[in-house]
């Protein structure tokens, strides 16, 4: 079975996925992996690992650490071509839709598309949307773009749809890692409504309710990752899974 059929059952079995973002310039290797071992027991759906810029080059090695404590599917989340490894199960083929950054629209993508097929990981195709937070992130800073003023529905609800209409798969609204404000239900509703793509939300969400009013509102799957960063309490993994879980 391919992970993107992966991702629609577990939306049609459980109501919605959650998925626990890894980011590897943010913890140390036996961190990281109490974190995987407990994400995998605690009822996440899927492990992410990525990051906006990846400080070290063995992440070839720590895909495989990862592999031999987790039971659940190992996604990349790239911030660069660089973030590729033939020992994930798949990597999101992200378009960063929201800015205008050719490097980030298609140049990166045609450099990382002969390394993904002959790796052979699977490539989901994915629009990545930053929507403002209330600060300068990460992604924002090291993409140059500019992203989605969080009250402008319209913008996000067009792109998106552009974004459908492109032929992707999935669309990714993010805050951004360590965001003020994470993506408001109200951007996810109306962009739920406008397009037909299931939708990834991430970026400050810190609470289990903050997840579940943004599944309310139409998001298909939630993403923590700075929330369990110094928090690898599994109690509180299974909180997100079950209020991410509507079935």
């Amino acid at each position: 079975m391919s992970i993107y059929q992966y991702f629609r059952d577990v939306v049609d079995e459980k109501g919605a996925g959650y998925f626990v973002l890894i980011d590897p310039d943010r913890l140390a290797r036996e961190a990281i992996l109490d974190l995987a071992e407990k994400a995998s027991a605690g009822g996440a759906d899927a492990l992410f690992v990525g990051s906006s810029l990846l400080l070290s080059s063995d992440l070839d090695d720590l895909l495989l650490a990862i592999r031999a404590v987790a039971t659940i599917p190992i996604v990349i989340f790239p911030g660069n071509i660089m973030q590729i490894s033939r020992h994930a199960d798949a990597i999101l083929f992200l378009s960063l839709i929201s800015g205008r950054n050719p490097n980030f629209l298609i140049g990166e993508q045609v450099r990382a598309a002969p390394i993904i097929r002959q790796y052979g990981i699977e490539p989901i195709s994915t629009g990545y949307m930053l929507i403002d937070s209330g600060r300068l992130t990460s992604a924002e800073f090291m993409s140059n773009t500019r992203p989605i003023p969080r009250d402008k529905h319209d913008i996000a609800k067009a792109t998106a749809l552009a974004a459908e209409y492109l032929g992707m798969r999935l669309l990714y609204l993010e805050a951004g890692s360590g965001a003020q404000n994470p993506v408001s239900p109200e951007m996810i509703r109306e962009v739920a409504k406008y397009a037909s793509l299931p939708i990834i939300a991430g970026g400050g969400i810190r609470t289990p309710q903050q997840a579940r009013e943004r599944v309310q509102a139409g998001a298909s799957f939630i993403v923590t990752g700075n929330v369990l960063e110094n928090n690898h309490d599994g109690n509180l993994i299974r909180e997100f899974a079950s209020a991410v879980h509507s079935r």
